[in-house]
């Protein structure tokens, strides 16, 4: 009789790794995002073994408490099983795994490797083939929600990959989020993220917050007051999320980026990465999207006028000083 053991070893080696709690976990990527959720892992008591390329991030995460290794995410693989990244773009991610210092050159058989970067799904898929290769496992885990939700551990993770895979993922993903939903196999987490971020970031966000930022550039320049005005939109049917919770006008509200000269927050860099894809994602199923379009358009040349790391609220203070103000 013929025993086919092979899908009894897959098992056992999916089993032990949704067991292994508490043991040693790689992040890689401690920006805006990655920072506060590789900070929940170690709350949550794994041992974090992180690198970025920045020093001083890095520094910061030692002093909590995990061991730290300044940009060489290959020697993260060669010690931990089950590795994180959070990561800009889809070039980062190439590099961090597959460049001269990048994870696949050391990662070991059998080890689970995250990513929750927002990227393009063909990456996703070329990333998952090359640790496949290895002997690895390669999973894409996307987050919905920004810096506070990342801070509060309240992110949701749409998870692409191996299906037998999802348990082990999912315990690490959920000391970082509220909801960690799979999604089908490698790309399909990259593929509704990206109509996420189309619904949300274009039309709720983006737009959003231009058109908050151009009525209350308009009104002040009709000299209202600005937190009147701001009082008046939020009594109407005009108001939304940016401008009853995330104005952009300095002094209208506190703790909030505009207050802080755009600091922290969703970085405009960020943004207008994250609507080309969508709009990437509309040319290729030829949906017309002509706001969605004009919004990547305005943040790109934000970029290119020195507001790449601010806040994308910033939009109002881009508004100011094209009228030469």
């Amino acid at each position: 009789m013929h025993l086919n053991i092979y899908p009894f070893h897959n098992f056992v080696t999916v089993f032990t790794r949704s067991m292994a709690s508490k043991t040693q976990v790689g992040f890689v990527g401690l920006g805006n995002m990655g920072n506060p959720m590789a900070k929940n892992l170690l709350k949550h008591g794994y041992p974090v073994i992180a690198t970025d390329v920045f020093p001083e991030t890095c520094k910061e995460m030692q002093e909590l408490g995990a061991q730290v290794i300044v940009d060489n995410p290959a020697e993260v693989a060669e010690k931990a099983d089950r590795i994180i990244t959070m990561l800009p773009s889809s070039p980062n991610v190439i590099d961090v795994y597959t460049g001269p210092n990048g994870i696949l050159k050391k990662v070991k058989k059998g080890s689970l490797l995250i990513d929750s970067s927002t990227i393009d799904p063909s990456v996703s898929k070329e990333m998952a083939t090359a640790a496949e290769n290895l002997g690895a496992v390669f999973m894409d885990a996307p987050v919905s929600g920004g810096v506070g939700a990342a801070s509060s551990g309240k992110l949701t993770f749409m998870v692409g990959g191996a299906e037998e895979e999802f348990t082990a993922a999912k315990e690490l993903l959920s000391c970082m989020g509220a909801n960690v939903v799979y999604c089908g196999q490698v790309g399909t987490g990259q593929s509704v993220i990206e109509q996420e971020y189309f619904l949300t970031n274009t039309n709720n966000l983006t737009i959003g917050m231009i058109g908050t930022s151009e009525t209350m550039n308009l009104g002040i320049r009709l000299g209202l007051d600005p937190k009147l005005l701001a009082k008046i939109l939020n009594m109407s049917s005009g108001r939304c999320w940016s401008s009853d919770t995330y104005n952009p006008v300095p002094g209208v509200m506190e703790g909030v980026p505009s207050g802080n000269n755009y600091q922290g927050g969703f970085g405009t860099q960020l943004m207008a990465k994250d609507l080309g894809l969508a709009q990437n994602t509309a040319t290729n199923t030829r949906t017309p999207v002509p706001l969605g379009s004009l919004a990547h358009q305005i943040y790109r040349m934000m970029c290119a006028r020195g507001y790449a790391n601010k806040d994308f609220s910033s939009v109002f203070q881009f508004l100011r000083e094209e009228e030469g103000q």
